[in-house]
């Protein structure tokens, strides 16, 4: 114990390091948001897994998984890892070439101030369940290693100042550096853990076949309207909420070209799917380790699961790299979504009301912003109770309905106006309100309502004003035809 404890202060000094050292490089504001637009294939698709294999995954996602199988994760790592594809498919390349500071950026120059501002706005809330389930996991870490002496509720404290720290010092720039080694910790972690638990059980096929039998594989739903419904509602809330984010659209960004852009994107969404299904079969393979452990947990608090077995069944070494391999996934996850939503913050809402800063003042608002943003997220995963997989699941519904049609739209529909933008996003997040309050369990889903209202208040608001237009100016000119007053014969 003593030992794993130390493990992690030492881990947690060098990340600090690199904070320090990162921070060298931090010259002006587009440094510390987009570290200089010049990072290489490795280090983009490294910041880009890294970034999304977060607490979550390793203890949302899996503890979710011993649960209700796969009809219970279909929104991830599903639908977000088809959200990265597309995001290199379809919407890295055009966002790159645009050479905007923040997402924000583009709804401004697309539909104006206001627009950008109810954009922004939607974005940062989103943000609040994301950092705040990375934070929740934190504390449940220090919590386990040091077999209770550290509370819940002084590991988030701890988890979210030593985060703090690096971030504030090198932004992205240090985001990008210590995902790179956070990536490789990942990975290595976890299929070494993946061999030594399978060794365990007598070979991953005996997992495989106890979970098929529990019927885990389960992914379609019924063939019923209702369930039907929620399926479709929970893949896309991921899989398009995600899409209009300033963590996704930095990494974009912050690529050499655009080329790097868009495959690193493919390709850590690809790594991010693969990778998601080791955490389940680590979880699930505790029912046949240790069986009263995981009957006593699952209903209790199945997050528990996953490092309680780690804990108590494998030796010192697997035990440093699965704690390694976590808190790297936590980190880096936590220090992307602290930064991404400051910037958005800086840049699309305070710059506007605070205009004529130098690029030295810009920088220190950027900064103030991510530490009084991390004081707010801190405070939220505090009273939050909440499990991790729901806190980010919950936290794209919001850029699904109001944001990702008017990005889309606005990319590809040319006949796309601020018109219809203003009632894509008014209509969309209005509607989505309406159904969590008044019908949140009923047939339709909230955040499906919210996005087809939102598609149709896009086409609504852009074709209507047009429709009008074209046919006023027709029934003038054709009225002013026919005026006998006007012709001079």
């Amino acid at each position: 114990m003593n030992a794993l404890i130390w493990f992690i202060v030492a881990y947690w000094l060098v990340t600090l390091g690199i904070g320090v050292y990162a921070s060298r490089l931090v010259k002006n504001s587009r440094d510390f948001a987009l570290a200089g637009r010049s990072l290489p294939m490795y280090i983009v698709t490294a910041t880009v897994f890294a970034t999304w294999f977060g607490a979550e995954t390793v203890l949302g996602i899996s503890s979710t998984f011993v649960k209700e199988g796969l009809a219970g994760i279909v929104s991830d790592p599903f639908g977000s890892s088809m959200c990265l594809i597309l995001v290199g498919l379809f919407f890295a390349r055009p966002l790159y070439r645009m050479n905007l500071l923040t997402i924000g950026d583009y709804f401004r120059q697309k539909y104006g101030r206001t627009v950008e501002i109810l954009v922004s706005l939607c974005i940062v809330v989103s943000y609040l369940g994301w950092v705040a389930a990375q934070i929740k996991a934190l504390g449940l870490v220090f919590n386990v290693v040091s077999g209770g002496y550290v509370s819940m509720e002084a590991g988030m404290i701890i988890g979210a100042a030593s985060v703090l720290l690096y971030t504030l010092l090198g932004g992205m720039w240090s985001v990008a550096l210590t995902d790179f080694i956070q990536m490789i910790i990942i990975v290595l972690g976890m299929l070494y853990i993946g061999w030594e638990i399978s060794g365990m059980v007598g070979g991953a096929g005996n997992v495989i076949a106890h979970a098929h039998a529990a019927g885990k594989f389960e992914f379609w739903p019924a063939p019923t309207p209702r369930d039907l419904l929620w399926f479709i509602a929970a893949w896309i809330t991921m899989m398009l909420g995600s899409i209009p984010q300033q963590d996704v659209f930095q990494r974009v960004a912050s690529s050499a070209n655009e080329k790097i852009a868009g495959r690193a994107a493919i390709l850590g969404g690809v790594m991010y799917f693969c990778f998601a299904f080791i955490p389940m079969f680590l979880a699930y393979s505790a029912s046949l380790i240790d069986p009263k452990m995981f009957a006593e947990l699952i209903d209790k608090d199945p997050q528990l699961i996953l490092p309680t077995l780690i804990m108590n069944n494998v030796p010192l070494l697997a035990q440093v790299l699965f704690f390694g391999a976590l808190l790297s996934a936590i980190k880096s996850s936590a220090s992307a979504t602290l930064l991404a939503p400051s910037v958005i913050v800086t840049e699309n809402i305070l710059r506007g009301i605070w205009p004529g800063q130098t690029d030295r003042q810009f920088l220190f608002t950027m900064r103030s912003v991510v530490f009084v943003f991390t004081v707010i997220v801190t405070v939220f995963a505090l009273n939050s109770s909440s499990s991790i997989f729901h806190m980010v699941e919950n936290a794209y519904k919001i850029t699904l309905v109001a944001a990702f049609v008017p990005l889309a739209f606005g990319m590809y529909w040319k006949r796309a106006t601020r018109q219809g933008a203003l009632a894509a996003i008014l209509l969309g997040f209005g509607s989505w309100i309406l159904m969590e309050v008044f019908a949140p369990a009923g047939t339709w889903p909230p955040q499906l309502v919210g996005v087809l209202v939102s598609l149709a208040g896009m086409l609504a608001g852009s074709l209507l004003p047009q429709w009008v237009r074209h046919h006023g100016l027709a029934l003038h000119a054709a009225a002013k035809s026919s005026d006998p007053g006007q012709n001079p014969l």
